[in-house]
């Protein structure tokens, strides 16, 4: 049974499995990303992050020409010191990133500025053919200002980065697909099954070791190899004793002796 939420810049589906589809719904802008959308994708996160039956979450765009094609440049543009403070997109992003389940960015069309910063918050990245991405904020006068100066070289490496946002140069799927920035390209009417079959890959796992492996996925960025190590080897102690990896390991060996003997 799907269950459907209610906004207005967003469009929200849940299916049986708990996985969520939260569609931006601008086409008439391209889904440029503005104040009332963030607004929104914030209590939408709030939301399923209390649910643990929430495997996968996967965000698209509306109308087929953009996933989000940046900030809204006319709210950007009268912005000041003050809101760049409060750190509005970069906020939001950080939340995503740091979303209990899997993320996963289902992208056709432009992806650029805010929306590739979007896109890169998410844990995977699924790019239909037509996709373009970039950080052009230079050549508007500001800088990535919503992550894209740390997850960019992350994904990337610091020279490619380096050159992306000194230039503002928009770039396609396929030099995208070749560079690390997406996992997978596909044409574009396949995008969105494409993801849905990831997430249905990724809800077949267990729930608990997901959200483990993400979490510690996300600290091995931020804490020293020490650190980072000691979090691991924590998290793998508790699932060594979680119910659910002893029924998964037990029918993957019975699974295996029947194919022994068969």
């Amino acid at each position: 049974m799907t269950e459907t939420f209610q906004f207005a810049t967003l469009l929200v589906e849940e299916d049986e499995q708990g996985i969520v589809c939260c569609t931006f719904n601008r086409p008439e802008v391209r889904n440029a990303l503005n104040l009332e959308m963030v607004q929104e994708v914030r209590q939408l996160l709030d939301q399923l992050a209390r649910r643990d039956a929430v495997r996968v979450l996967i965000f698209t765009g509306a109308g087929g020409q953009a996933f989000v094609s940046g900030a809204d440049i006319a709210e950007l543009r009268e912005r000041g010191r003050a809101e760049a403070l409060q750190r509005i997109n970069n906020s939001l992003f950080r939340e995503i990133e740091q979303f209990p389940a899997p993320t996963i960015a289902a992208v056709r069309g432009w992806a650029l500025g805010g929306g590739c910063e979007l896109a890169m918050a998410c844990d995977l990245r699924i790019a239909g053919e037509s996709a373009r991405f970039g950080q052009p904020e230079v050549r508007l006068g500001i800088i990535p200002g919503a992550g894209a100066t740390y997850r960019l070289p992350r994904l990337v490496g610091l020279g490619k980065a380096r050159e992306l946002i000194y230039t503002g140069r928009i770039i396609e799927a396929s030099e995208a697909l070749a560079i690390g920035l997406v996992n997978e390209v596909v044409p574009d009417d396949q995008v969105l099954e494409k993801a849905r079959a990831l997430a249905r890959e990724i809800a077949a796992a267990s729930p608990l070791a997901v959200r483990f492996a993400k979490m510690a996925l996300n600290a091995a960025f931020e804490m020293s190899t020490d650190v980072g190590l000691t979090l691991e080897t924590m998290m793998q102690a508790i699932l060594f004793e979680d119910e659910e990896k002893y029924r998964r390991m037990t029918a993957f060996l019975e699974r295996k002796q029947r194919k022994q003997k068969a």
